[in-house]
């Protein structure tokens, strides 16, 4: 028999021994795992509360305008291109999302905004999110496309060209559900809910729900 064969018997051999070695595991004993998980989360809690204090909040409020009693968590966002970002005040943002632009691009946030996990924000001329507006998570707001439509022109790597740009504005208490996006030159009215997963290509009245894919006014909200 070649060595292959004796291996690939081995291989067989060992397997069975092998699958009960991987899935072997302590008892679960309360008395003894019990205070170790209160230890473990109590510990962890109190480390993200000092990256949080100590670190990520003044390492992003150096790079914006304002954020007074911004509330980030879950570690530092990324600020890619130059994008300028002022934040009102009592905001909720995760590090686990990214802010990018354009040259002369502003993003506007206001006061009491929630900016949830795995949001990206791409500003292509200006992004507003008004008082009180929620994104959920993995939101993607994009005004600029990142390419241009040209082939040739992405092959050479090309930026996008100006006019692919448009502003987003989310006025007050807008609500973007998990996993929707929205389009470069919208505008969504006070008060509207876009539905998870939609993709809203054009602009909203305010009051409604929104949802499709593209997005649609589904009902009035009362």
């Amino acid at each position: 028999m070649s060595v292959i064969g004796v291996t690939q018997q081995a291989k067989i051999w060992l397997k069975p021994w092998y699958l009960q070695l991987r899935g072997w595991q302590l008892p679960p004993i309360k008395l003894l795992y019990m205070p170790l998980l209160w230890l473990y989360q109590g510990s962890s809690q109190l480390l993200a509360t000092l990256m949080r204090l100590l670190l990520w909040t003044p390492m992003w409020r150096v790079q914006i305008q304002g954020g007074e009693g911004l509330y980030l968590y879950s570690g530092l966002p990324q600020k890619l291109g130059p994008v300028a970002i002022s934040m009102g005040k009592s905001c909720r943002m995760s590090g686990v999302s990214t802010v990018c632009g354009r040259p002369d691009s502003q993003l506007t946030v206001g006061n009491n905004v929630d900016i949830g996990w795995q949001n990206t924000i791409a500003v292509g001329s200006k992004v507003v999110l008004e008082d009180n507006v929620r994104l959920a998570p993995k939101v993607l707001l994009a005004g600029y496309p990142g390419h241009p439509l040209a082939a040739e022109a992405r092959a050479q790597g090309l930026p996008e060209l100006p006019q692919q740009a448009a502003p987003i504005v989310l006025e007050r208490d807008v609500w973007i559900g998990t996993g929707a996006v929205v389009i470069a030159g919208v505008t969504i009215g006070a008060g509207s809910v876009v539905a998870a997963g939609s993709v809203v290509t054009k602009s909203m009245p305010a009051g409604v729900l929104i949802g499709g894919n593209p997005a649609q006014v589904i009902r009035a909200l009362e």
